[in-house]
């Protein structure tokens, strides 16, 4: 669909739609230019203050991928007549509360009745122009880096049958209303050759998205990704959301899992809300960046997946190993 879109030409324009990023940047002088970006969605947990918390998160995301920090944010709503309007005030104290936590401001928004609730937020924020980081520029013998669990598309599907354990929920809670802040500003000091937030193309797609703008392959090591708990044997039990089909139907063309159990599959396909980031760091400055991810009080488990290499003659962008 973006294929029939116009193209703008502006020098300025730093990041658009070209390489799939997370968000556009735009130089406004030498040493600032603004990151925006907007995202929402419908709820995925039946507390409305959780809801909000995490749409929040996940919108606030795409500015710390991108390097920078997010400054102004509005609302975007969508919501039907039928419902307790305290429940929209209840959402939306749960967005404003993560946008404080993020150190920005939220200045208002805009507001449609709609059969479904829906909620997310537009954000405007800032990053020096030579410190923006992108989603293509790994090089080969790279470090991977991934900064939060994956697997919260099969938990969220278990919560909706009511398999889902206590644990497992306030996991999946945490995690996905946690902000990239810290892990951003644990790496910032670090040579960061690519970045990306895993959010709905699953850990596969994105992954898949760095490595053909790079123009190398990842090799990735499935026993040292980091899963939410519960997540493989819900995969096991077929728990698994539309979303990984699609996702699957798109990547699984730049992907080579020889031998690995379909199990695990689904989970790399898996499609998460408000995912860590995807860092692609030198090999040399991997432990440094891994030490300072500890020093950071993270919430959410972070940990070295993979790596990156040539491309090979196959073709294949992702390879998967044990």
């Amino acid at each position: 669909m973006l294929g029939k879109l116009p193209k703008f030409h502006d020098e300025n324009l730093l990041v658009g739609i070209e390489t799939s990023d997370d968000a556009a940047v735009y130089k406004i002088t030498d040493d600032i230019a603004m990151i925006q970006t907007v995202d929402f969605f419908t709820p995925i947990v039946d507390d409305p203050y959780m809801f909000g918390q995490i749409a929040a998160a996940n919108s606030l995301s795409d500015v710390y991928a991108m390097g920078g920090e997010p400054v102004i944010a509005l609302n975007i709503v969508g919501f039907p007549n039928c419902l307790d309007p305290a429940i929209l005030g209840d959402i939306l104290r749960g967005g404003a509360d993560k946008v404080k936590e993020a150190g920005a401001s939220l200045v208002g928004g805009h507001s449609i009745q709609d059969d479904e609730p829906k909620y997310g937020l537009c954000v405007s924020g800032f990053v020096h122009p030579g410190k923006m980081y992108k989603n293509y520029g790994s090089k080969p013998g790279d470090i991977l880096i991934l900064t939060k669990q994956i697997g919260n598309g099969l938990i969220n599907t278990a919560m909706k049958a009511e398999l889902a354990s206590d644990i497992e929920c306030k996991e999946a809670e945490v995690v996905m209303s946690s902000l990239n802040k810290k892990a951003k500003q644990a790496v910032e000091q670090y040579t960061i050759h690519a970045c990306t937030d895993v959010t709905g193309f699953g850990l596969l797609g994105h992954a898949a998205e760095m490595a053909v703008a790079s123009n190398v392959a990842f090799e990735l090591r499935i026993k040292d990704i980091p899963y939410f708990q519960g997540a493989v044997n819900y995969a096991k039990m077929g728990l698994v959301p539309e979303g990984t089909y699609r996702n699957k139907q798109h990547a699984s063309k730049y992907v080579s899992a020889k031998a690995i159990e379909e199990c695990y599959s689904d989970i790399l396909y898996d499609p998460q809300t408000s995912g860590g980031l995807l860092l692609s760091v030198p090999k040399e400055e991997a432990d440094s960046v891994m030490e300072s991810l500890d020093k950071a009080g993270m919430d959410t488990k972070f940990a070295i997946i993979g790596e990156v290499i040539e491309k090979g003659a196959e073709g294949k962008t992702i390879r998967l190993s044990e």
